[in-house]
């Protein structure tokens, strides 16, 4: 089978066409489809969220301002610790800005281990360009202290300039600490059993689950698997492997597996941009496209007096105000209409990515639209 995906790039739909795969054991290892290990993951096994709160130092005058109190009470707990007892009311600071700090720890993650971390000021700091995070204990759900984190801020970003005349690239209040997060508690995972395993589908589909099980069995022999569900598929360990459970799922992650996809056609907005699966197909509809463009423009204009007239200079405003309607295109979309044609329909008439929202929008509300409308 063929996978197909459509993205809006620059206000022109482009069609992408997947390689072709198969489920046969000797195009496992080929790479033509998803690995399973893409799709699925094992059951049991999960990251855990953690979340603490600390402050970022080090700013150059582009942190929390007064009006914040908490970062200025932060320091001076902190401070109170060291031995100096300073009152927050009278500190006066603007190079510290608090953060709350967010990571997320794997399954399997054993203590001594790095993670990447990520700073998110939560004041009114300008930016953390520059910003060093201070110890900082991330707690698990549970409210356990899982990891401490620090180390210099990466923003992937810069700005400068004054509150009137500034530059900035990208997003300048939040940061990554790459390696910041050292592991001191190990998360308690218990091990997959000797007997079977589960494969839980990140995106529950029978159809899915069931391509899944065959490329199972394909590579371990009949009904080795079986789908419990859309999103569960269970593994009869092999007797070779009853001592080595991660050796067999080494060798079962690298399969190639074709997944259904569900028809959707995925709208942002916010950016103009239109995503459409390549299961989308369309009913009989037909579809027109103009603009309707108005343009106001105002031009002040000097009325000098004569000479020796006595009079004043008076500025007297100049409007012009024009409206152009563009020539409308209606185009027929038959029954069963294929992504590729709606590709070309829409490149021909020129339409622009706020057009093919309103069109997709405007399909799916007559019914022509045989796919789920998501919009971000």
């Amino acid at each position: 089978m063929r996978a197909t995906r459509t993205i809006l790039i620059g206000g022109v739909l482009a069609l992408i066409l997947g390689a072709e795969g198969s489920l046969a054991a000797q195009d496992a290892r080929s790479g033509g489809a998803t690995r399973l290990k893409d799709v699925a993951s094992l059951q049991g096994t999960g990251s855990v969220p953690l979340i603490g709160y600390g402050l970022v130092v080090g700013l150059n005058k582009t942190g929390d301002r007064r009006q914040t109190i908490f970062p200025a009470q932060t320091l001076a707990n902190m401070l109170e610790r060291f031995g100096i007892s300073v009152p927050a009311g009278q500190l006066k600071i603007e190079n510290i800005a608090a953060v709350v700090v967010t990571a997320d720890l794997p399954s399997y993650a054993r203590m001594g281990a790095r993670l990447d971390v990520t700073a998110s000021s939560i004041g009114d700091a300008r930016s953390l360009q520059g910003g060093i995070l201070l110890p900082t204990p991330l707690r698990g759900p549970d409210g356990q202290i899982r990891v401490t984190a620090q180390g210099a801020l990466s923003l992937g970003g810069f700005g400068g300039g004054s509150a009137t005349n500034n530059v900035q690239v990208n997003h300048l209040t939040v940061g990554r600490v790459p390696g910041g997060g050292l592991v001191e508690v190990t998360t308690a995972v218990a091990g997959p059993s000797p007997d079977s395993i589960s494969f839980t589908l990140k995106d529950p589909d029978f159809v899915s689950a069931s391509r899944l099980t065959r490329a199972i069995n394909a590579e371990l022999g009949p009904d080795a698997a079986h789908a419990l569900d859309s999103a569960t598929i269970a593994v009869r360990v092999p007797e070779e492997y009853r001592n080595a459970v991660p050796d067999l799922v080494a060798r079962l992650e690298p399969l190639s597996v074709d997944v259904d996809a569900i028809a959707r056609v995925v709208i942002n907005e916010r950016t103009g941009t239109v995503v459409v699966g390549g299961a989308v197909r369309l009913g009989p509809a037909a579809v027109a496209h103009g603009n309707l463009s108005v343009k106001i423009m105002t031009q002040v204009e000097a009325s000098q007096p004569p000479p020796l007239s006595g009079g004043t200079t008076v500025l007297v405003p100049n409007q012009q105000v024009s409206v152009e309607e563009g020539r409308a295109q209606l185009i027929t979309l038959e029954q069963g209409t294929t992504l590729e044609a709606v590709v070309r329909a829409l490149n021909a008439i020129g339409a622009s990515p706020r057009d093919i929202i309103a069109i997709m929008q405007g399909l799916k509300a007559a019914g022509a639209l045989q796919a789920e409308l998501v919009i971000l």
